[in-house]
Order: C-alpha cells, then sequence, then structure tokens
C-alpha cells in the first residue's frame, strides 16, 4: 500500500510540473461523441488496478464477456483443456494488433500474466492468478498456461487487457509513463488525457469485433455525483451514472432515457483489523451488524433501489440463505456489548479498559450515496451507545483508518471478489482480515470446477463468514444510468458489477442516432 501512495504522488507531480495537461479542455460533440460522466483516474494499467469502467475501452483481454456474463472467445478465438495436466492452450486470432499498429502475441499474453504475478508490482489483481504454474509461448499464436490445479474461475480472470511488452519491457510497472499514456488493443484509442479534466478515445479501425460505430468517446471526470445530474441536464454529458434520487429528474424527462440495472454490487462497513479497536475486540463487527436498520437505509438512500444485504454471494447461484443474516435488533446489540464486556457511561457511550467504543467510518470524497449510508449508520450506533464520526478523507489511510464504507462485487465466477477480498494477505484483503477456516474453504473451492462440488465449499465460507465478519453488510445497490434518448445499443438486463461497471461491454455496438 505504502507503494501505492508513492505511485500517486508521483502522478501528482508529474501533473504540477506539466508532463500531463492542464486546465479544462474544451469538449466539441461532433454528433457522434459520447460524453461519458466518469470517476477520477491518476493511472490506467488492467495488470495492475482492477477498478474502471476504463479498462473495457482501452483494453482487450484472451476472454470476454457476453450479456449473459458468461465467458466468451476474446483476443483468443478458442481453447482447449487438458486435464491430465491441467493446461489451457489458447489460439489467437489473426493479424491482432495494439493502437499504435504493433503486432499482438502470445508473447504480449505472457509478459502481462507475469508483470500481474511479480509482488513487485503489488497487483491488485495477482490474487486471481496465483494457481499458475507455467507459461509457455508456443508460437505468435498459441500459448500454454498450466495451473498447479483446476481452477474455472481462470476464464473469468483472462478478460483482463493484454499489454503491449514492447512498451512496458524492462520498466518499473508502478511508475511507467504508460499508465499516464495506455495503449491497448481494445474498441476505442486514447487521444489526449487531461489530468483531472477529461479522457478523449477516438475509435480503433483495427478491433477484433469490428470498428466502432461511435467515433469519438469522453470520460469526462466528474467526481460528485450531484455535479454529474446537473451537467447531464444541461447537456455537458450524454450519459451517466446517477443517484436514485437524481433519477426522478429524468425518469419523465424528454430526450433521456433511464436504466435502473441490477448489480452484484454491495455495500457494507469495513472494519480494520490493523486498528486496536478492531484487532483487539473482535467480537465487535459482529454485534454492531445488528444495529444497522438496513430497510430504512435502503429506502431512504437508495429510494428502493437496492435490496438487503448479508453475504458477499447473494447475487449469483452460489448464495447460501441459510447464514446469520444479522437482522435489525438493536436491544440484542446492546445486549452482546454487555456480555463483552463493555460497560456504558454517564455520556451514554460505552466503553471498555479505559477504551470509549467510538471509531470514525472514511468515504470516498463524491460518494453521497455512501456517505448517506454512512450517516445513517451513525446514527443508528449511536442509539445503541456507539459513538461514530463520517469522514470523506481526499486520501484514505489504508493502514490506519478504523473503518471505511466499502463497496465490491462481482457477476462473475464466486472466487472472484472473495478470494482476494477474504483471503488473509490477498491483494484486495483491504483491512487485514483473517480466518483460517474461511482461507482454506475459498482455496479449496477454486479448485474445482463442478458446481456441485463447489456449493458446499461456498455455503460454509458464507457461514464462517457470518460468524466472523470481515464487514456489516448493508445493501445492494441497483445501478441507474440515465443517457440521451437518441444512444442505442444499451443492454438494460445485464448484471453489473462493482460500481455499476459493465454497461459499456459492448461499447463497440452503441450508436448515436
Amino acid at each position: 500500500m505504502k507503494k501505492k501512495i508513492i505511485v500517486l504522488i508521483a502522478v501528482v507531480m508529474m501533473a504540477v510540473m506539466g508532463l500531463v495537461g492542464c486546465g479544462e479542455e474544451k469538449i466539441e460533440d461532433d454528433g457522434n461523441t459520447l460524453i461519458y460522466g466518469s470517476g477520477d483516474y491518476t493511472a490506467i494499467n488492467p495488470a495492475l488496478y482492477e477498478h474502471g469502467e476504463i479498462n473495457l475501452l482501452l483494453f482487450a483481454g484472451l476472454t470476454a464477456h457476453d450479456e449473459n456474463n458468461n465467458v466468451v472467445p476474446g483476443l483468443a478465438k478458442e481453447w482447449t483443456f487438458d486435464e491430465s495436466t491441467n493446461t489451457y492452450r489458447f489460439t489467437l486470432r489473426e493479424g491482432l494488433t495494439f493502437h499504435d499498429g504493433e503486432p499482438l502475441t502470445a508473447k504480449d499474453v505472457k509478459f502481462t500474466i507475469k508483470a500481474i504475478m511479480n509482488p513487485d508490482n503489488q497487483s491488485e489483481n495477482a490474487s486471481n492468478f496465483e494457481d499458475i504454474k507455467s507459461i509457455k509461448v508456443i508460437d505468435d499464436a498459441h500459448i500454454d498456461i498450466q495451473l498447479t490445479a483446476p481452477n474455472v474461475a481462470m476464464l473469468d480472470y483472462l478478460t483482463i487487457g493484454i499489454l503491449p511488452e514492447h512498451l512496458l519491457k524492462g520498466q518499473d510497472m508502478t511508475t511507467a509513463d504508460f499508465n499516464q499514456n495506455p495503449v491497448g488493443s481494445g474498441p476505442y484509442k486514447m487521444v489526449s488525457w487531461d489530468m483531472g479534466q477529461s479522457i478523449v478515445m477516438e475509435k480503433f479501425d483495427g478491433y477484433y469485433q469490428g470498428e466502432p460505430k461511435i467515433g469519438k468517446v469522453v470520460f469526462k471526470i466528474v467526481e460528485d455525483t450531484d455535479t454529474r445530474a446537473l451537467q447531464l441536464k444541461s447537456g455537458e454529458l450524454n450519459f451517466a451514472q446517477i443517484t436514485p434520487k437524481a433519477e426522478k429528474k429524468f425518469a419523465d424527462k424528454e430526450g433521456f432515457t433511464v436504466y435502473s440495472m441490477t448489480t452484484a454490487d454491495y455495500r457494507g462497513i469495513m472494519y480494520n483489523f490493523n486498528n486496536d479497536l478492531f484487532k483487539n475486540n473482535r467480537e465487535l463487527p459482529a454485534i454492531l451488524s445488528y444495529a444497522i436498520d438496513r430497510q430504512a437505509i435502503i429506502d431512504s438512500v437508495l429510494l428502493g433501489h437496492g435490496q438487503v444485504a448479508y453475504s458477499p454471494l447473494q447475487a449469483g447461484e452460489y448464495n447460501n440463505e441459510n447464514v446469520e443474516k444479522y437482522g435489525y435488533d438493536p436491544t440484542r446489540a446492546e445486549a452482546l456489548l454487555q456480555e463483552a464486556g463493555w460497560t456504558k457511561g454517564e455520556d451514554g457511550i460505552y466503553a471498555k479498559g479505559g477504551q470509549k467504543l467510538e471509531f470514525t467510518i472514511n468515504c470516498s470524497q463524491g460518494d453521497q450515496v455512501r456517505v448517506d449510508m454512512a450517516n445513517i449508520c451513525a446514527q443508528d450506533f449511536e442509539k445503541i451507545g456507539v459513538k461514530v464520526k463520517v469522514k470523506s478523507p481526499a486520501e484514505i489511510d489504508w493502514e490506519s483508518q478504523e473503518a471505511f464504507l466499502i463497496g465490491w462485487g462481482s457477476p462473475f465466477d464466486p472466487d472472484d471478489h472473495t478470494y482476494k477480498v477474504f483471503g488473509t494477505d490477498k491483494g484486495a484483503n483491504y483491512n487485514k482480515y483473517s480466518n483460517i477456516k474461511v482461507d482454506s474453504l475459498l482455496q479449496q473451492a477454486r479448485e474445482l470446477s463442478d458446481p456441485k462440488a463447489r456449493k458446499p465449499l461456498y455455503d460454509q465460507f458464507q457461514v464462517e463468514l457470518a460468524d466472523d465478519p470481515a464487514y456489516t453488510f448493508i445493501a445492494y445497490i441497483d445501478a441507474i444510468y440515465a443517457g440521451a434518448s437518441n444512444i442505442t445499443g444499451v443492454t438494460p438486463d445485464i448484471i453489473l458489477g462493482h460500481h455499476g461497471v459493465g454497461i459499456l461491454w459492448n461499447i463497440h455496438e452503441w450508436e448515436i442516432k
């Protein structure tokens, strides 16, 4: 994490020195430009950073997902699997090139996976590729990837964007200039990046699925969700994700189409076990989970666009309903606090061993939904004698913060967003959660390909996680998008992922009529 902070500082310094653009760039809409309201980026590299809708535009992987989130051929037109050696052989399509015209070959595939697996790069995706034993380039069009054990999720993970070896070989990937000037093989290529303002992309004629129909896509950086709605209304944007509160402004507004889409994206309070309060009082996450009125949050913050959350696998076929769901029960929460040795003081706040039960929930800046959720949680906690503040710091101190309003979730294989999130010391385990039983169950489940054999393991994983919570799960949230009505090609029935990512999965088919 320290390395990522250093990288971020370096990027900011580059911006100050003028190595990246500064000042707001005027965005001209020529009638065939999608102006998308986006969050901010400091670096774009799918091998290092998972987050980002933009990865779907700039990069392509060996495999891809269709509108049902099934794995389909991507840069690889086909593959085989040898069960005796646990080896995939992928055959690449003919004539593949990167945006700079250089050929994309099996060597680039090997380079990308090796970069993800290199511990020096601290990739958020490294845990997804732990099962890889060897990678062998047969020739430019064929590559073998051998696993230590079967892992059906590997085909999902190989949707990750392939990087150009010729631009990154021999460089420190975490600080490479490439991260601000990415070159991939996706449907769009970068034209310019005005840091903090906009990212301009134009269609890539050599895209393997055919030339995109929209000529230019602009990611206009609008961090604040309320501001996005205002800019959408004024015409500065023509497509954006909006909040449930903003939806009302567009539901019946002529010239706009609203998409309320199901997601696998949940919100919860992540307790930091690196912090003394939660490290020394492991009972607190379970107890505090009884204090939250989740349905009230869904009704007041999401305006009904969501459902009560109790598990990280609720949105798929591996959900286990027979777990402790921590229904709203403040009386029980207080009783459990007292059983655990907490005593309410004259100020109405519980304390133990001289330590008051008080902490801060951090939220990402600009995400009003998370802030509103956290504030209601704080009010609920106060009712049972727990003092909680809500803050939105400019920088998140993952090592030392007390709690964070987290968001995760995946519509793909159950291994995704479980193994790397809840496994001890894995790439996306940001709160130092560690449970030996959870580790064992997740490891066993990822090594099986038969859904019937995997289901009992994931069922037990959810039981263990509920008994020893890493988070207080709050709600699964619908993703609400609004766009100009002349934009076509959106698939409203697809189940989206974290942050509502996935709506642009078929951006090459979208049109502005």
